[in-house]
């Protein structure tokens, strides 16, 4: 007992319940841990459910971690967003068109055409070819039986003509078969009108007309 006496500052409530600035410290701490802890936990419970569960019922891993990105920031969002996981899925691949997959057509060749040496293999000439000359220029038909003569013809009769008169230079030929004959006397004359006659009992007469060159 103390040898003073009892003052207001000594009338302290014993029965009071004391409380310490430290206890009111650490329990705000334990507090403010709660809602952290319970958003890791709810974190790792659904990473656990993406990568084991998820696999078996048919998600693959990129949505599998595209999932437990979303859940993650919708638990924690305070955190800050990371990169979405890339996809190890396939790319799907384009369609094939019809065009692509159907069977090119066969190109049909054209037929070549027949070759010079075809052609000149068709011309005889050894055939007789008889030269009138239809014009008034004395010579005329001895000059070109020359020009036939030196392209390897045989060349038969060359005289006037006493026919009735030509307006042009005309090449006759007797039968089908002379045809390719006349066409080939025609090209080295320059004699563009040929005839199919019998008249003249003859494979090849050429009459020469007016303008011949």
């Amino acid at each position: 007992m103390t040898k003073y006496a009892r003052d207001e500052f000594d009338r302290v409530p014993e029965t009071s319940t004391r409380q310490g600035v430290h206890r009111a410290v650490a329990e705000a701490r334990r507090r403010s841990l709660v809602p952290i802890l319970t958003a890791g936990c709810l974190a790792l419970a659904i990473g656990l459910v993406a990568f084991l569960i998820l696999p078996k019922l048919g998600f693959s891993a990129g949505q599998a971690a595209a999932l437990t990105d979303g859940s993650s920031a919708s638990a924690t969002p305070s955190a800050t967003s990371s990169s979405p996981a890339p996809s190890s899925a396939a790319p799907a691949t384009a369609p094939v068109s019809p065009a692509a997959t159907s069977p090119a057509p066969a190109s049909t060749a054209p037929e070549a055409p027949a070759t010079p040496d075809a052609a000149a293999a068709a011309v005889d000439k050894t055939q007789p070819v008889t030269i009138y000359n239809g014009t008034t220029t004395a010579g005329l038909a001895t000059r070109v039986g020359g020009t036939v003569r030196s392209a390897g013809w045989t060349v038969g009769q060359t005289d006037n003509w006493s026919g009735a008169p030509q307006q042009t230079s005309v090449i006759f030929y007797s039968s089908a078969a002379q045809k390719d004959n006349a066409e080939a006397l025609g090209a080295l004359l320059g004699i563009d009108t040929l005839v199919e006659s019998a008249d003249f009992n003859l494979p090849l007469v050429v009459v020469i007309g007016p303008g011949f060159q």
